[in-house]
């Protein structure tokens, strides 16, 4: 049994580089970005990526997320739910996450609040509980603090950013085990159906990762997406299916080496049945 828990653990921590995206940034539509979206940031799933974005929506979002076996492997299933709430002092959101099998599990609760100033400029805060458990090892638990920012430079450009665990916390006594990222990007509205992606993110411990995406509306009804990035080279793409409260999303990502990933998100939407984009901008009167 201790030789099964070592290799597996082994194994978790050899291929974390690459699964730290899909845990540190979860949703459907994000994945099919290549994780491209710090500038957008637009859907309840912002609680775990870019904070600040949860106040340009002026309505009630719930969200789920599933990546049922990355790279073909169940043992590293990974699920997320959101919410967010906004009124009239900011948004607030609350999340949760569970990874990882009966040997080795990883949990996350999140509370978030997020401010406009001026519905232009936009700072949020995450305060995340976490958890790790290791059969006959016993577990550990931390907190740590991601935060935010974005900006409309006009009314189809924004410029955001966003920094994960800025105190740096970590389980027991050995440095580095909960990933330190610092990320910043652009999106740029093309059309209204339209929005062009592009960010760069550092985790202290790994290279420079450089990320883009692109997302269309195509019809009312159905969005598709594609992204590219490096440090892993990964191709990804997904599509969405939008009908009135209900968003469903499915993506793809590929590994050149340890292959395909598949994941599926839904969001309940409790706004008014318009694309998200011309909402935003409505309420933020950037038409």
């Amino acid at each position: 049994m201790l030789k099964e828990i070592l290799k597996i653990i082994t194994f978790i921590l050899l291929i974390a580089p690459i699964i730290n995206s899909a845990q540190i940034n979860p949703g459907a539509r994000q994945n099919g970005l290549s994780n491209s979206d710090v500038a957008l940031s637009n859907d309840v799933f912002s609680i775990f990526n870019n904070p600040a974005g949860i106040s340009q929506m002026n309505w009630r979002e719930i969200g789920g997320y599933y990546s049922f076996a990355p790279f073909g492997l169940k043992e590293l299933a990974t699920g997320y739910v959101a919410y967010n709430e906004h009124t009239s002092i900011g948004s607030f959101g609350a999340g949760f996450m569970i990874y990882g099998f009966e040997l080795y599990k990883e949990s996350k609760f999140a509370l978030t609040y997020s401010k406009d100033f001026n519905k232009r400029f936009f700072a949020g805060v995450t305060i995340l509980y976490q958890n790790v458990s290791i059969e006959n090892y016993g577990n550990d638990n931390t907190f740590c603090f991601n935060i935010g920012g974005l900006a409309y430079l006009s009314k189809d450009l924004r410029l955001g950013f966003k920094y994960h665990n800025i105190t740096r916390a970590t389980y027991g006594n050995e440095a580095n085990q909960i990933p330190v990222v610092f990320g910043s990007g652009i999106s740029y509205d093309l059309i209204d159906e339209t929005s062009i992606n592009f960010s760069i993110e550092k985790d202290i411990d790994l290279p420079l990762s450089f990320r883009f995406g692109v997302e269309y509306s195509i019809i009312k009804y159905l969005d598709l997406r594609v992204g590219i990035q490096n440090e892993p080279d990964s191709y990804s793409g997904g599509l969405g299916i939008n009908y009135s409260i209900l968003h469903l999303d499915y993506s793809i990502f590929t590994h050149n080496d340890l292959g395909l990933t598949h994941q599926i998100g839904i969001i309940i939407d409790f706004g008014e049945d318009t694309p998200r984009n011309k909402r935003i901008k409505e309420y933020l009167k950037l038409q």
